[in-house]
């Protein structure tokens, strides 16, 4: 044992008087030379803790030669004796059983033959997606902030594009409200939802919408004030090119459905017809000065509708018939047919001659084209779809209204083959898939509220296939107040629909295959459901 004093140690003795205990002494300092820091950095020595150099070298372990070896045990000539011992077949009696059971065997085969059972049947080897997906849901919040409602929504001549137009269908005061019309280019890079391609302001409500069929840029829109209005979605900065104007040629009263129409006389050009409730059914050309100036028209009057011995009376004796929806046939270009607010249907031609009895100061006369009325709804008819795919010999066709139902009509009756109860809500669109002659969507809900619940916007998926009585899939597209207007199949991608409600929002949906693959002989299908109907 010793004591540290001063750096060193001495040994324990007898206690030093105190005085010399506390004496006072320096000590020599201790110098440690410092060769990581102090000392590299005066000599500029650079000094590694690393080990040398270590060499290596690379060296491969894959063989240079590769020989295949079979893992399967030769066969002995013993076992395939014996294999051959067990194959051999009494040839003698096996045809003596071929000719015992010939004729029953042929008779079988017969009676498969002319069975009808699995007419049609065919193996389908893809993956079947039975799901429903909302791919995107669009919308521009400065129409939404206003609240206003997608009235009416279109897919460009591409299938890529969807426009909707914004508007009020349920009030508003129309003489300030302005609307807007916005596109999304669903193939573009970085797709905002929120944020439109094109937004048009429009000074009245839009309340409805037509992609050109083949110039995909061009789109018209019927307005709440009568006007018409085509606009070029390539110009940004002036995208309208053309305009009927306030004239007394223009629908005194909103236009609810516009159409693209070939023109006879030139085959590059295209003409417009729009439907009002004032009871007009109109057909515009393109001027040069950007004006759609009247070529041809038509007037629905109560008087003269032809009427039947199993349909009541109209009461509107002789005053203009309000059209709302229009849908041309797909057989017969001179044939269409429209619903109304009175609740019929009725079958029209183009090829009428008759004058209208509705009193127009216009350019040009008006005709009378119904030919034939069609069982009543319980309220007014809102939308009819002709279907794409049925043969002339009963050219089907949808219509759907206030009552909630649709009525599934041949244009050689005036009864309805089938009347669906599909909602206790209003229906405001119905459209047949044109990929599928079996199934059709359909847009409901009222959108009123009380104590108890509040009816939801839902989108109807219907396939004849699955059941003549009840929808394959009903989505549910808006809560609450928010009823669903307008659906629109996409006919170039065709598993895409669009539908727009009273929330401002397009929902794009992904449909499942199921409902965009047609089934082997699905047309016949349909015309021996509608035959068995009519019998």
């Amino acid at each position: 044992h010793g004591n540290r004093r001063s750096g060193q140690w001495e040994p324990v003795g007898p206690r030093p008087p105190l005085a010399a205990m506390f004496a006072d002494r320096t000590a020599a300092g201790a110098a440690v030379e410092s060769l990581w820091r102090s000392v590299r950095s005066a000599r500029c020595e650079t000094k590694s803790c690393q080990t040398g150099k270590i060499s290596t070298a690379e060296t491969a372990v894959q063989s240079h030669t590769s020989r295949d070896a079979s893992v399967q045990t030769d066969q002995s000539k013993d076992a395939v004796q014996d294999f051959q011992q067990e194959v051999q077949v009494d040839y003698t009696s096996l045809l003596s059983f071929l000719q015992r059971v010939e004729d029953a065997v042929i008779k079988e085969l017969n009676k498969n033959w002319k069975n009808r059972a699995f007419d049609g049947f065919e193996v389908n080897w893809t993956d079947q997606n039975e799901t429903v997906l909302c791919l995107h849901t669009l919308s521009y919040p400065e129409a939404q902030d206003q609240n206003l409602q997608v009235t009416s929504v279109s897919w460009n001549a591409t299938g890529s594009v969807v426009a909707c137009s914004y508007g009020r269908l349920d009030g508003g005061d129309w003489s300030t409200e302005k609307s807007y019309v916005c596109t999304w280019n669903l193939d573009r890079r970085g797709l905002n939802p929120q944020r439109p391609d094109l937004v048009v302001d429009v000074p009245s409500s839009v309340m409805c919408l037509a992609f050109h069929p083949s110039q995909p840029s061009l789109i018209a829109g019927g307005l709440f004030s009568g006007e018409l209005v085509v606009w070029d979605t390539s110009r940004t900065e002036d995208p309208m090119i053309w305009r009927t104007g306030m004239t007394d040629d223009t629908h005194t009263d909103p236009v609810y459905q516009v159409n693209w129409l070939p023109d006879a006389k030139h085959r590059n050009h295209k003409r417009l017809l729009s439907v009002s409730t004032d009871g007009k059914i109109l057909v515009w050309q393109e001027e040069r000065d950007g004006r759609l100036a009247l070529a041809e028209g038509f007037a629905v009057v109560a008087q003269q509708v032809p009427r039947s011995a199993q349909l009541k009376k109209f009461t509107w004796g002789e005053a203009a018939v309000g059209v709302t929806s229009l849908s041309f046939s797909h057989f017969d270009p001179r044939v269409f047919v429209v619903g109304v607010e009175g609740g019929y249907s009725l079958k029209c031609s183009t090829a009428a001659e008759t004058l209208a009895l509705h009193r127009t100061g216009g350019s040009v006369p008006l005709r009378a084209p119904a030919e034939l009325a069609f069982s009543r709804h319980g309220g007014p008819v809102y939308s009819v779809s002709c279907s794409p795919f049925h043969r002339q010999v009963l050219n089907l066709f949808l219509s759907c209204g206030t009552d909630g139902q649709v009525h599934l009509h041949s244009m050689l009756q005036t009864q309805p083959l089938l009347s669906l109860q599909l909602s206790k809500k209003y229906l405001f669109c119905v459209r047949w898939s044109p990929v599928r002659p079996l199934v059709f969507a359909a847009a409901s809900g009222e959108g009123n509220c009380n104590k108890r619940f509040c009816f939801t916007g839902d989108v109807h998926l219907f396939d004849f296939e699955k059941s003549s009585q009840k929808p394959a899939l009903s989505i549910k597209q808006a809560a609450g107040e928010h009823p669903v207007y307008c659906v629109e199949f996409n006919t170039k991608q065709t598993r895409l629909l669009a539908a727009g409600d009273a929330a401002g929002a397009v929902r794009v949906w992904q449909l499942s295959s199921d409902f965009t693959e047609q089934g082997p002989r699905e047309m016949n299908h349909l015309e021996q459901l509608a035959s068995e109907i009519t019998d």
